[in-house]
């Protein structure tokens, strides 16, 4: 349904450190700043664009938590999510970030993609 995969550090020093993932998407990406104490989401995808099935997003910065459930049954679970994660979300999976810090993410799909896969519960 949802999948929070830590990044490791892959070298580290005085000046801080750097990770490395597998980027599996070509093509326009979204990077989204957040402010804390904010909500994005209340939504959820159908698969329709290749970009939301799942959907993948990389917390860069801050701390946020996701609030999420499938979207036929009333069970909402949530998870702590803090730097650097990759977050992946299942279609049909109704989903919501609560940013407890200022934060900033990569979106792995353009904001027409996303646009045209967003539904409301």
């Amino acid at each position: 349904m949802v999948r929070i995969t830590p990044l490791d550090p892959v070298g580290n020093d005085e000046r801080g450190y750097t990770c490395e993932y597998f980027h599996e998407r070509m093509g326009r990406h979204l990077v989204i700043f957040r402010k804390a104490g904010t909500i994005s989401g209340n939504h959820y995808h159908k698969g329709l664009s290749l970009t939301k099935s799942p959907e993948i997003l990389i917390l860069l910065s801050g701390q946020a938590t996701l609030r999420y459930g499938n979207i036929q049954e009333p069970k909402i679970a949530s998870i702590d999510i803090i730097v650097p994660s990759k977050i992946e979300i299942d279609a049909y999976v109704w989903h919501e970030i609560v940013t407890i810090t200022d934060c900033t993410f990569i979106e792995l799909g353009s904001l027409s993609e996303h646009a045209a896969d967003t539904f409301r519960v």
